[in-house]
């Protein structure tokens, strides 16, 4: 799969008083087949720089986003509008159940990219954990979109 489009996920996570945010931009894939449509990239992992992982949003029609991330710690997430899924979540530690409740799951993906909204919360032992939002915006990358560079002696 070419990486031809640029990725950008901003995520937001309140739990209890305190508020998270963490923004990501990576080059990735896009693709349609059938009728869901495909966000892939690769992150590195927070314990080693050089190791990644890949993870896959799988968008069926405008109301169901299912993440799945290989790569050490392979997770399946499924979030979907106004239903509550119990998922496996590995921390690379060890996996847990968690439940995910989505509030609400916006998409205008298209041909092109677009944009995906999400807000959800997450529970473990069925005890609010926290509150969470998803923003996903994907459109095709331009040259000026990417910058290569050389390492100079």
């Amino acid at each position: 799969m070419q990486e031809n489009y640029l990725i950008s996920i901003r995520g937001r996570q309140k739990i209890d008083d305190e508020v998270g945010e963490i923004e990501l931009t990576t080059l990735g894939s896009y693709v349609k087949r059938g009728g869901s449509r495909y966000i892939v990239y690769k992150e590195y992992t927070s314990d080693d720089g050089h190791k990644t992982r890949t993870s896959v949003l799988k968008i069926d029609g405008r109301k169901c986003l299912t993440l799945i991330r290989n790569g050490g710690d392979n997770t399946r997430l499924i979030l979907e509008n106004g239903r509550r899924h119990l998922c496996q979540y590995d921390t690379g530690y060890g996996s847990m159940m968690v439940g995910i409740f989505t509030n609400r799951l916006d998409s205008d993906l298209g041909d092109t990219g677009g944009n995906l909204n999400v807000s959800y919360t997450l529970d473990i032992n069925s005890s609010l954990s926290s509150l969470n939002e998803l923003s996903i915006t994907v459109k095709e990358a331009k040259n000026s979109d990417v910058q290569n560079r050389t390492a100079s002696n």
